[in-house]
């Protein structure tokens, strides 16, 4: 059996006997457990154990969520009689799992079982292809990332992307495809049904026979009959006319169809992934939409966060760009002015429109050093809100006041402060320390202190 990793963190801490017990429970289902005073930089599920749900659970999956990107399970032990609403606050507050259990057997082995998927899914977010088709550490597009690579590889459904325009679905649906494990996978297949005009739609999705209109002269495979075997991406599904959403269900439902002016039905089996950037339950309420099909589409549901929810992903998707744009020569540096302003910027195009600011500013810039604000567009520089530079705004006040209605108290606070502030410095560096103290104004040795001084702390709130 394949020995896997865990956090083990106790709330309240319970006497040795009890976590000795449930350690070796775990080790005989092939789960090495370890305290979070030894998980410094541990990257393992943290399993979060306590009896009875109190305020300090809570503000420990809170806060470890806030921290890292590690998957969390509560494990409530001797609780049977747990009220409803609890898991569901414990999810809210970050959990990705609740188990409850009085030391029974599948508790365990549905561990194991649950940390080797959740490893298998990382390991192919952190792999080769994922990372080129689809870029970016922000926990918000992490968690988008994680959801679709199980979907890709371990089911076969219908899939259903979601978002604003510009977020990527074109690349999330290349990327299932790519990720798809069946045998012998034939093409994908995409249609843009913005563009399907009524008296040609039918064609498109069926094909037709030689002769069936005017201007038909030879037969024609429709997106149905190319797709079979691999994946038909129906992009912006929401435009499809309502007649047409009858016969795309009856396909399928079917799995055959009819090409227009054909008599024969003919099979066709794909996989069906459909983004829109539309409310389809609000478009079913409002009846353009058939509730039939909606329901047929999504098995699975994937959300793309808007860019100004990956803000931590801009400057890493500018440089790519750039990387993309001059490919012939050593793409230029980001200056600390300009870096600001593509973090700082509102974003409504999402992606989409960071990649043609990146297309506008590689165009003007010439000659050696880094991008500056002069490569910026005058029409940018013009319409730019200086507030937004301003980092003490209406977030931080609302940390700040949860912090003192918590009592979290001032030193508690400020050394919190400090160190997301160097945590953050460091991603912003990408590890580099020399520049994450220039960035924070402080020496490299200094920052060295003060991270030696941060692990030296005692971590009241038990969190690795």
């Amino acid at each position: 059996m394949e020995k896997l990793l865990a956090r083990l963190c106790f709330v309240p801490a319970h006497g040795a006997t009890l976590q000795t017990t449930l350690i070796q429970s775990l080790a005989d289902a092939g789960i090495v457990a370890i305290t979070h005073q030894m998980a410094d930089a541990c990257a393992a599920p943290l399993l979060i154990v306590c009896d009875t749900v109190t305020a300090q659970v809570y503000d420990t999956v809170a806060e470890a969520a806030a921290r890292t990107d590690s998957r969390i399970v509560v494990i409530l032990l001797n609780a049977p009689d747990l009220a409803p609403e609890v898991p569901w606050r414990l999810v809210r507050a970050g959990a990705d799992d609740v188990l409850a259990a009085d030391h029974a057997a599948w508790l365990a082995a549905r561990l194991h079982a649950q940390i080797l998927r959740w490893n298998a899914v990382d390991e192919l977010v952190a792999s080769g292809p994922v990372v080129a088709y689809a870029p970016g550490t922000s926990p918000a597009w992490r968690k988008t990332l994680r959801r679709t690579v199980e979907v890709a590889r371990f089911s076969a459904g219908c899939v259903l992307l979601g978002g604003e325009s510009g977020t990527g679905k074109q690349v999330l649906a290349e990327l299932i495809h790519a990720l798809d494990s069946r045998e012998r996978k034939a093409n994908l297949v995409t249609v843009d049904c913005t563009t399907l005009l009524p008296e040609l739609a039918g064609s498109e999705l069926f094909g037709h026979e030689k002769g069936a209109f005017t201007g038909a002269i030879a037969s024609r495979d429709g997106a149905f009959a190319l797709a079979d075997g691999g994946t038909l991406f129906l992009d912006e599904i929401g435009e499809l006319p309502v007649t047409l959403q009858a016969h795309l269900l009856r396909v399928l439902q079917e799995k055959e169809f009819k090409r227009v002016g054909g008599n024969a039905f003919s099979s066709t089996e794909f996989r069906l992934i459909s983004a829109t950037n539309r409310d389809l339950a609000d478009e079913v309420r409002k009846g353009r939409f058939r509730l039939d099909l909606f329901h047929r589409i999504v098995s699975f549901n994937v959300r793309l966060p808007p860019l100004r929810e990956r803000q931590d992903d801009v400057l890493l998707l500018f440089n790519r760009f750039l990387r993309e744009l001059m490919p012939d020569e050593p793409s230029p540096e980001v200056d600390r002015t300009v870096s600001l302003y593509l973090r700082q910027r509102a974003w409504p195009g999402n992606v989409r429109e960071l990649k043609q600011l990146a297309t506008q500013m590689a165009t003007h810039h010439v000659g050696v050093g880094p991008l500056t604000i002069g490569d910026i567009p005058e029409d940018e520089r013009c319409s730019f809100d200086m507030r937004r530079l301003d980092w003490r705004d209406e977030k931080f006040e609302q940390a700040i006041m949860r912090a003192v209605e918590l009592g979290a108290g001032l030193k508690s606070i400020g050394q919190e402060a400090e160190t997301t502030a160097i945590r953050l410095a460091l991603g912003l560096a990408n590890g580099n320390l020399h520049r994450a103290a220039q960035n924070l104004r402080v020496t490299d040795r200094a920052l060295q202190m003060r991270r030696a001084g941060e692990r030296q702390l005692p971590d009241s709130r038990h969190l690795a």
